[in-house]
C-alpha cells in the first residue's frame, strides 16, 4: 500500500489549526449562547453587513433553504433583520440588529484572544510574513481554473 509522510503537508496542517481554532473559539463564545452555526453567520455578517442570502449563502457554502430556517430563527431572537431589496423585493439583505451588537463585540475579542493564542511565541515580523503567505495561498487558489483542473494563467500585456 502507498504510503506518504503526511506530517509536514501544509494542507493537513492547516486543516488541523483551522479545525482547532474553531473549536477553542466555540468554547469561548458558548457563554454567550450562540451554536457554531449562528456564530459562524454572524461573524460573516460583521464582515459582509448588508449581504443578500443568496451572496450569504454562496459565503457560508450552505443552502439557501438551510440558511433561510437559520436566519428565521435568528431574526427571532433579534439579532438580525431581513430586508427587501429596493429593485427586486424577491432578494433579501440581511443586516445585524444592534441588539446583537454587545455579543458580537464579545465575539471579536474572543476571536482577538484565539488569535493571539494561536500567535504565541512569534515574532511581529513572523506574524505578519504568515498573514502575507496564507494571502498569497488564497489569492493563488481563487484564480479560476480550466475545465480539466489547471489554472488559467492570466495574460500580461506587453508594454
Amino acid at each position: 500500500m502507498f504510503r506518504e509522510d503526511l506530517s509536514r503537508n501544509f494542507g493537513f496542517i492547516l486543516n488541523d489549526v483551522a479545525r482547532l481554532m474553531r473549536t477553542r473559539f466555540d468554547r469561548r463564545v458558548r457563554a454567550l449562547g450562540f451554536t457554531r452555526s449562528q456564530w459562524w453567520v454572524l461573524n460573516h455578517l460583521f464582515r459582509n453587513n448588508g449581504a443578500t442570502q443568496s451572496e450569504l449563502a454562496d459565503i457560508l457554502e450552505v443552502e439557501k433553504a438551510t440558511l433561510g430556517r437559520l436566519l428565521d430563527r435568528m431574526e427571532q431572537k433579534g439579532w438580525v433583520r431581513r430586508e427587501a431589496d429596493t429593485a427586486d423585493r424577491r432578494v433579501k439583505h440581511v443586516f445585524l440588529t444592534e441588539e446583537v451588537e454587545p455579543a458580537i463585540k464579545a465575539m471579536r475579542a474572543a476571536a482577538a484572544e484565539v488569535r493571539r493564542d494561536a500567535l504565541a511565541g512569534l515574532s511581529v515580523a513572523q506574524q505578519e510574513g504568515f498573514v502575507d503567505v496564507l494571502l498569497s495561498i488564497k489569492s493563488n487558489l481563487a484564480r479560476p481554473e480550466s475545465a480539466n483542473g489547471t489554472r488559467i494563467a492570466r495574460r500580461r500585456s506587453a508594454a
